[in-house]
């Protein structure tokens, strides 16, 4: 058994989804996320700008976020957002212990703007949420100098900056 099936059961099972909501939704995820890849969050959840919009289950991995959608007339599944985590920009999440809800609102790298609510049925469990958005979102993340290569201008770190001296006049 691969790391991401050995870790999304019992992370599915901590949530309370339904077996037949997991296997429904996991031909979509084994296609998105790899197998040595392991398993934070698997979650219900809703979209606050659609409520009538569908079902969502949300995956959060070490290095991936995948929403998928199933429509409510026909159950039809389709992968609503499949992005690696350093893609994503300004991620915040607020929680909410009175509502027993945690909203989760991330950038995409197309410049969409994603917000999701993931709702909890005890409020103990709003903090536990928070712990694992902030283990997933602040502390693996790589900071943002470190992605960048190379910026246009600069000189190789290497090379001496060339020394300009004027020509004798004649």
């Amino acid at each position: 058994m691969d790391v991401f099936s050995r870790t999304f059961l019992p992370a599915a099972a901590e949530t309370g989804l339904a077996v037949q909501t997991v296997s429904r939704h996991m031909p979509v995820f084994r296609q998105c996320v790899g197998s040595g890849d392991a398993t934070i969050l698997v979650a219900r959840c809703v979209r606050p700008d659609r409520p009538v919009g569908g079902e969502y289950l949300l995956l959060l991995t070490h290095r991936r976020l995948v929403v998928t959608q199933q429509t409510r007339v026909l159950h039809r599944l389709r992968l609503h957002l499949n992005t690696e985590l350093r893609e994503l920009s300004n991620v915040t999440w607020s929680p909410d212990p009175r509502a027993q809800a945690v909203e989760l609102a991330a950038t995409a790298i197309d410049g969409v703007r994603e917000r999701f609510v993931i709702r909890t049925p005890h409020p103990k469990q709003v903090w536990q949420l928070d712990t694992l958005l902030h283990h997933a979102f602040r502390t693996r993340l790589r900071k943002p100098e470190e992605r960048v290569v190379a910026t246009i201008g600069d000189a190789p770190a290497t090379a001496p900056a060339p020394l300009l001296r004027p020509l004798p006049a004649r």
